[in-house]
């Protein structure tokens, strides 16, 4: 079986393959023609081009006529992927092998509904939308996303349907009066689709869970949990395979590890966390030299492969980080109790150990099971009172040694080419019943970017020591955490963009990572800060688990795992595993089980932070129902056809200021400038504008917030234009720019 390196070569060679017959769908070539048409001499790379060429013939895509001559199919091709129903009007279909996307209308989605993985019949664009995506109709669905749909039940005498809470679902569920079970008029509901649709009648469903009244915090925090396939409590035999669980660390099992309950160590964390699960070690040796370990809960000794609690963990992959609350991947007793390193207990780790030089510079390392015995536990405000102010506490001086080893480590870090991404977070102040009566935003100082940029250092060491532990092929097996560089058409759109503002983004690989951190330099404390910023982080590929060590691109590591968080996520569990069993000598894992198992973390990683978003949104949205009218400052964060998206500066809220309340003239959306043209008067307004605006609506339900444009902020790009030269027609389309955050933790967030 080819590995995960080889297929995705594969699959980028039959991708170029099909782009060549597709650039030169005038003519067919013969096989021999094609291997000269790409300059193949031996005989093996033709027998592999000739096989993709096979199996894109197979796949419909490629037609192969009387002759044996291969031409592109002008006509239809077909294409397995997963529904994004990006409004009611139209879907686009994600092809599972990186082709382009499929646009599909709504009416040909053959009631496919979103997340649904379907088989897309294909065909060229039509004349009106040349040069756009392919055209396609579906016609078969393999597989339901879910058949368990949320949201706010309407009650009638006679029958009841549902409202989705999904924004990508628009059409309601029909259900029988018996159906209901014990829902009152406007609850929050769980319903299971019994019947989809067909030939213009509603689904149908029936009532399995009643979440409570619409609009309570708990209703609408366990609502999105349930829209995201997200569970918020354990099964009984979960609970009670934790709770059987010895409390008592056996003295046998000490005996086995490296004993360092009497070294200094301590946690710095948030203020109201409750799950510990890395913590730092400081001594002075005797030859001079500085020993600094970090340890990591053992969660992988009480997880053991194939329990009942190791199959929920992994099903989980995660813990969620709602608003209001944690979801956790372990049970209250491991993540709150036993794997916890909390102060003045004996606690089991696994850890990485450095000694260092005056010169900070790493001259031993050293992995395995250890014995700690944490004795401070800090909060980041605790630490940073000590880095910042003096202080007769003795451990001053060790805080402040590790934030200047930190900061030695960080600028080489981005010496070396580390991209620096600071990405905006906001906090909520939550009253007794859960309700938003402050917003704030996240402030990282000294004290995060230490702990930071320990648990990277042994995040990079750990994926280093593994592979180069084995000097021949095959090499260990190990769960990489990965970032490929930026897509080039991508990357080419956001360098175009920044040149709008003054800034030149170079496209050249080599030089990508200098280019931008260079930008957040010269952008930062700048009107234009926050929407570059955001649009950088789009342009960057998305970080994902992989067996294939193709390195980490945003923070210039060649090797680079998940170690340090193993309570909450399932990734550093198997990195510990694998880890273990290769200082026992273990040969390579097998390469396949893992990479399922990767790709299912990566996927449900996804899900939460989705999740996560939309309790942000939510609140958001809460938090501005409930404030009293007033002007805002904002930015506009996006334009499209129906309207301008508008970040309030002071909550760090999103709304839309919709194109029909634009009264003073009829605006066009110019896609490629990010900006919509009036038609009469040339009033422009364009990504990253300074406006002022004031709350028309909010809508808790579909979490949105409509905006009225007040004006314009002096000083800035406003732009009324008088030179009629300005004004354009321009092509309608899409949203360009799309809405959402990263949020990042303290660990190197979603790094």
């Amino acid at each position: 079986m080819p590995s995960p390196k080889e297929l995705k070569f594969l699959s980028g060679l039959k991708a170029e393959i099909l782009e060549f017959f597709e650039l030169n769908d005038y003519r067919s070539y013969s096989l021999n023609q094609l291997h000269k048409a790409f300059a193949i001499r031996d005989r093996k790379t033709k027998e592999i081009y000739s096989d993709l060429v096979g199996k894109l013939i197979a796949e419909n895509r490629l037609i192969k006529n009387e002759e044996g001559n291969v031409r592109f199919d002008n006509e239809s091709f077909q294409v397995t992927g997963r529904v994004d129903h990006v409004n009611a009007r139209f879907a686009f279909v994600i092809p599972e092998d990186g082709a382009k996307d499929i646009w599909v209308a709504t009416g040909d989605l053959n009631n496919a509904k979103d997340g649904d993985k379907v088989i897309v019949q294909a065909r060229r664009p039509s004349e009106k939308r040349k040069n756009d995506r392919p055209e396609g109709e579906v016609v078969q669905i393999l597989e339901r996303r879910s058949v368990e749909l949320v949201g706010v039940i309407q009650v009638t005498p006679h029958y009841s349907f549902l409202i989705p809470d999904s924004k990508k679902i628009y059409e309601d569920v029909y259900l029988p009066k018996f159906e209901i079970k014990d829902a009152k008029h406007l609850d929050k509901v769980i319903v299971e689709v019994t019947r989809w649709g067909t030939d213009g009648k509603k689904a149908e469903g029936r009532v399995i869970k009643v979440l409570g009244k619409a609009g309570e915090n708990d209703t609408e925090m366990h609502s999105i949990l349930a829209e995201y396939g997200l569970p918020y409590d354990f099964p009984e035999e979960v609970e009670k395979a934790a709770s059987s669980i010895l409390v008592q660390i056996p003295a046998t099992e000490i005996k086995k590890r490296k004993d360092m309950r009497k070294v200094l160590t301590f946690t710095i964390d948030p203020i109201d966390a409750k799950d510990f699960d890395d913590a730092i070690s400081y001594q002075k040796l005797k030859n001079g030299n500085t020993e600094i370990g970090v340890h990591i809960a053992d969660v992988s000794h009480y997880v053991k492969p194939g329990s009942v609690l190791d199959i929920e963990a992994y099903k989980r992959a995660t813990s969620v980080y709602l608003v209001d609350r944690v979801v956790p991947m372990l049970p209250e007793k491991l993540s709150n109790g036993l794997c916890s390193l909390r102060p003045n207990e004996d606690k089991l780790t696994f850890s990485a150990v450095f000694e260092l030089d005056a010169n900070d510079t790493i001259v031993k390392e050293w992995f395995g099971r250890t014995v700690i015995h944490s004795d401070r536990r800090f909060a980041y405000e605790q630490a940073q009172e000590l880095i910042e102010n003096d202080s007769d506490d003795a451990l001053v001086p060790v805080i402040r040694d590790l934030n200047r080893i930190a900061k030695t480590y960080r600028k080489a870090r981005f010496d070396h080419g580390s991209v620096n991404f600071e990405t905006a977070e906001v906090r909520f102040e939550l009253d007794e019943d859960g309700k938003p009566i402050g917003v704030y935003p996240r402030i990282r100082k000294d004290a995060h970017k230490l702990i930071e940029e320990f648990m990277l250092l042994a995040n990079k060491k750990v994926a280093e020591f593994v592979f180069n532990k084995k000097k021949d092929e095959p090499k260990n097996t190990m769960v990489y955490r990965i970032h490929e560089a930026p897509d080039p058409e991508k990357l080419q759109v956001f360098s175009s963009f920044a040149k709008k503002f003054g800034y030149q983004v170079t496209t050249d690989p080599q030089h990508v990572s200098k280019s931008f951190n260079a930008l957040m330099e010269n952008i930062e404390g700048k009107g234009e800060e926050h929407v570059l910023q955001s649009l950088a982080v789009r342009t960057m590929s998305k970080a994902r688990y992989s067996t294939d060590p193709v390195g980490h691109f945003g923070l210039a590591f060649p090797f680079y795992s998940h170690f340090t968080s193993p309570i909450r996520r399932y990734p550093d569990v198997m990195t510990h595993r694998l880890l273990q069993h290769y200082l026992d000598g273990g040969t390579p894992a097998e390469r396949a089980p893992l990479e399922i198992q990767c790709k299912h973390s990566s996927d449900r990683e996804k899900l939460a932070s989705d999740a996560e978003r939309a309790s942000i949104k939510y609140k958001q949205v809460e938090y501005m129902s409930l404030h009293e009218p007033q002007v805002f400052d904002g930015i506009i964060t996006g334009v499209t056809e129906f309207g301008i998206f508008v970040e309030i500066g002071e909550t760090s809220c999103e709304g839309l200021v919709r194109m029909v309340d634009l009264n003073d003239d009829f605006y066009d959306l110019d896609k490629n400038n990010y900006r919509i043209v009036g038609k009469s008067n040339g009033r422009v307004f364009t990504f990253g504008d300074k406006v002022q605006v004031k709350v028309r609506d909010t809508n808790l339900a579909k979490r949105t917030i409509d905006l009225e444009l007040v004006g314009m902020r002096s000083g800035l790009v406003g732009k009324f234009a008088n030179n009629r030269s300005r004004k354009r027609e321009a092509p309608r389309g899409g949203r360009v720019i799309p809405k959402g955050k990263e949020r990042g933790r303290r660990t190197g967030g979603r790094r």
